[in-house]
């Protein structure tokens, strides 16, 4: 069993935090489970679970906090073209693995949490916890395709509230065996369930989105930040905006704040790279994230261009033991 549940600690204002003092920590949404053309590699497209493991394994022992799995039900015709259809079972994958997997965390970012009762979600999250020995980061976000939420509610204008409240109600319950959901789409009480979560006091709650609703909801309700803009210059003046509002909605509370950091290649490339990756020595790369690190930022989101399994590995190898000892805050 992982110690990861052990690294879990409470904060000032009810929050919780997972990532060491000081440290800087970095993780990756893995390839295969989602296969949008935004990001979709062409290898992508002919791979399964074996490969889906190769790269969890990887992560793990190149030092990655986590791996993350993304999350939804069912794509409309419409989009499919540019969305695919091919989205893995957010909690179904992460179960899978944590039985593969001993130390890196494991994360849904970002789970659509409006979509399904707060106690169900709690369940879930929670049986996660104590299969992976304490190892869960619950990403939340809202959503955007309107048929999902046609199709399972609440109504799409109505997400945001349906979210705030599914936060607070899955922060009771996964705090308490018998909370109390004060409503309105979703009240419970006198109702409990086991198992409990590993993470005391519970697992973490990282709320992802750039708009401003988002930074208000990630500043009042969340333990951490995933944000949704990789622009360096609309970053600054998210965190700064997020964090004002931490100061004025929680009293300044501790907080783990993301970023998407961008693509990057370690080393010099001998083949041509996509538009806007950073390539270059591990002391390149290093100095770019600094800019990211010095604005607050403790966790980032690592993407590595690439045209196979071996050379996504590769990457991530090279990163993990020669950048990755370089950052600091």
């Amino acid at each position: 069993m992982t110690e990861a549940g052990a690294g879990t600690r409470a904060g000032a204002g009810g929050t919780v935090q997972i990532i060491p003092e000081g440290e800087v920590v970095f993780g990756v949404q893995l390839p295969i489970q989602s296969q949008s053309t935004i990001y979709v590699e062409d290898w992508e497209l002919r791979s399964g679970p074996a490969e889906l493991a190769r790269v969890a394994r990887q992560a793990e022992e190149s030092g990655f906090f986590y791996v993350a799995v993304c999350d939804h039900t069912a794509i409309p015709r419409r989009l499919a073209g540019a969305m695919s259809t091919t989205w893995y079972d957010t909690i179904a994958t992460l179960g899978w693995l944590a039985g593969i997997t001993t130390r890196v965390r494991l994360m849904s970012h970002v789970y659509i949490a409006a979509q399904r009762h707060p106690l169900r979600t709690a369940k879930e999250f929670a049986t996660l916890d104590v299969l992976s020995g304490g190892r869960v980061v619950i990403g939340v976000g809202a959503g955007h395709v309107n048929e999902e939420f046609d199709l399972f509610g609440p109504p799409f204008d109505e997400r945001g509230a349906g979210l705030d409240e599914a936060i607070d109600a899955l922060t009771a319950a996964l705090s308490d065996e018998y909370p109390t959901l004060s409503g309105p789409r979703w009240p419970a009480r006198d109702l409990g369930a086991t198992p409990r979560p590993v993470q005391r006091p519970r697992p973490p709650i990282w709320v992802g989105g750039s708009s401003r609703a988002a930074l208000r909801r990630a500043a009042q309700r969340g333990d951490g930040w995933l944000p949704q803009t990789v622009r360096r210059s609309d970053m600054r003046e998210q965190v700064a905006r997020l964090k004002e509002l931490r100061q004025e909605l929680r009293g300044g509370a501790p907080m783990e704040i993301g970023a998407l950091a961008g693509v990057f290649h370690v080393g010099e490339p001998a083949h041509e790279l996509p538009r806007g990756t950073v390539s270059g020595s591990p002391e390149r790369i290093a100095e770019n994230l600094a800019e990211l690190i010095d604005m607050g930022v403790s966790h980032l989101q690592m993407r590595f261009a690439n045209r196979s399994l071996e050379e996504l590995c590769d990457q991530m190898a090279a990163f993990g033991e020669q950048v990755g000892p370089l950052l600091t805050r």
